[in-house]
């Protein structure tokens, strides 16, 4: 296992390591939000980054296991490709922005915009997330365990949403949908890797309602 203490290491010099060369395990010490760090790794194995962490941690992160032992700002884990990012704090705007696959989970609540343009990635949210979250999400799964902002989904395209508590409202084209057994059951198993107690039976499932897929001149006050 390597440590990184950023207060006597470059931030560079962990990155080229990240990508060159990775040990199995990596320990970050002093992080002391910093952006970009651990970004753009294509390797299975394990990071931990103890405090707190800036812009775009965890970036197009392909294999790699990211635990963040604090709070993340924003853009963590943007244009995930695979493996998973862990935040035990909170997340700030746009987590998970565009990512295509693996797993973001947020111990503690999300800002807004929160899955903005996902493309396969899972994100799971132990709190709440703020408004304009899953904004134009294609595809994935976005899973709130609290309460969701306002112009929920708003855009939304083939990206499922589950919501525990109270939504503010939702965005255009973006509708309650029935929770299926096979809801239940691919929320179940979100839940359950994500280390989270609860019923799926306590959610509510959103999803588009295919509305705006094609321009009608009739739907114009919608987009």
């Amino acid at each position: 296992m390597n440590d990184f203490d950023l207060k006597r290491v470059p931030l560079r010099d962990l990155n080229a390591h990240l990508h060159n060369d990775p040990t199995d395990e990596v320990t970050v010490k002093n992080p002391g939000g910093r952006h970009a760090i651990a970004v753009g790794i294509d390797a299975a194995i394990d990071v931990t980054i103890d405090g707190h962490v800036g812009y775009y941690c965890g970036g197009m992160n392909k294999r790699a296991k990211i635990t963040v032992a604090g709070h993340a700002g924003p853009g963590v884990a943007e244009n995930m490709m695979s493996g998973r990012v862990r935040v035990k704090g909170n997340a700030s705007q746009y987590a998970g922005a565009s990512g295509r696959g693996g797993t973001l989970i947020v111990e503690g609540s999300a800002s807004a915009r929160c899955g903005i343009s996902m493309k396969g990635v899972d994100i799971v949210v132990a709190g709440d997330v703020g408004h304009m979250s899953a904004f134009m999400a294609q595809a994935g799964h976005l899973v709130v365990c609290g309460n969701a902002g306002q112009h929920l989904g708003d855009s939304l395209y083939e990206a499922v949403i589950f919501v525990r508590g109270q939504v503010g409202d939702l965005g255009a084209d973006c509708i309650e949908k029935e929770m299926t057994p096979t809801h239940r059951q691919t929320l179940s198993r979100l839940l359950e890797q994500s280390g989270f107690q609860h019923s799926p039976d306590e959610f509510r499932r959103y999803g588009s309602a295919r509305g705006l897929y094609h321009f009608d001149v009739d739907h114009a006050d919608a987009y």
